[in-house]
């Protein structure tokens, strides 16, 4: 009996570690991302299953699963399993969080980089057409300094945004459900306000909320009527934070002036419109998409893998 499926591939290390722990693993070995008639296929027999982001984890997988206990998920967020479900059959779910926050914060910083200073566009230009020479109205961008960065969301990847950020002489300004205390906010020089003030404030407005019932499409058409018409927004958290259609008319209406999204509402799909617009970045889910990010995530799976079995304490729980 195979005592673990892997429904990915894992970075060496993580497969590595397993290998040491003499367990019985298997891996998926296909090239395309798990079908969900392979994934059942598998998890009939296995007691742990370790998963990425992209594995959809439902009742139907879960009820085909009937000797798993653990399913430990290879990302900081896990809304691709049934947790809830999960629970009721006893089963633990874990995910990789802190891991990912300097890679996912520099990724952000980046985009708000690369956005403001148009350098997506510019390396377009110069693999086509290239340019006639430098002159002084060309190509005009905007330096970050003095301007003010909004944060939705002003967890580890948010306070990492912020310390960044403030390099760049940025006014930070940030809004969640409960406030940081005075002396956090002192240490990342951030202010705290509502979130309709943040929005109509924001040169550029970050998001790193969680996905939850109450996030789900916090900003929409009507969002974008309140923003600044020379704002960036950005987007390395959850795709469907925001409303693509609504974002999509507000780019094209001009009441905001650029996007970067990293996460998409219907992932790995986009709307069709927003890879036409020259003022908007798009990649591809690459948040933590570091050698050392994802070592450190593959090392959390296995051992927490390895702990279930030489039972010992396992860590991230997310449905205790």
């Amino acid at each position: 009996m195979t005592q673990i499926y892997l429904s990915a591939k894992l970075p060496e290390l993580g497969t590595k570690l397993l290998k040491n722990a003499a367990l019985d693993y298997t891996v998926y070995a296909g090239d395309q991302l798990i079908t969900k008639e392979e994934l059942i296929k598998n998890v009939s027999n296995c007691e742990v299953l370790i998963c990425p982001l992209s594995t959809l984890v439902d009742r139907e997988v879960i009820d085909a699963a009937p000797k798993l206990k653990l399913i430990a998920n290879f990302g900081a967020g896990f809304n691709n399993i049934d947790t809830a479900y999960a629970k009721e059959k006893h089963i633990y779910v874990t995910n990789t969080p802190k891991v990912s926050t300097n890679a996912t914060a520099e990724l952000t910083a980046g985009l708000i980089i690369a956005l403001s200073r148009r350098i997506v566009e510019g390396d377009r230009l110069m693999h086509g057409q290239g340019f006639d020479g430098w002159a002084p109205l060309f190509f005009l961008g905007h330096e970050l300094k003095d301007k003010t960065l909004g944060i939705i969301g002003m967890g580890q990847i948010g306070q990492a945004l912020a310390q960044m950020m403030t390099a760049f002489g940025m006014k930070i300004i940030y809004n969640q459900r409960q406030q940081l205390t005075p002396e956090l906010e002192k240490k990342l020089q951030a202010t705290f306000c509502s979130q309709t003030e943040l929005i109509q404030q924001a040169d550029i407005l970050s998001l790193h909320a969680p996905l939850t019932t109450e996030t789900h499409h916090l900003l929409t058409s009507e969002t974008f009527e309140q923003m600044k018409d020379n704002a960036f927004l950005i987007n390395a958290a959850r795709g469907p934070l925001i409303d693509e259609a609504a974002l999509l008319q507000a780019l094209k209406n001009r009441q905001i002036a650029g996007a970067a999204l990293d996460v998409y509402e219907f992932e790995p799909e986009v709307v069709a419109g927003l890879k036409t617009l020259g003022n908007v970045i798009l990649t591809p889910h690459i948040g933590n998409a570091s050698v050392e990010a994802r070592n450190d995530m593959a090392a959390i799976v296995a051992k927490n893998a390895i702990a279930f079995f030489e039972k010992q304490p396992i860590h991230y729980i997310v449905n205790q």
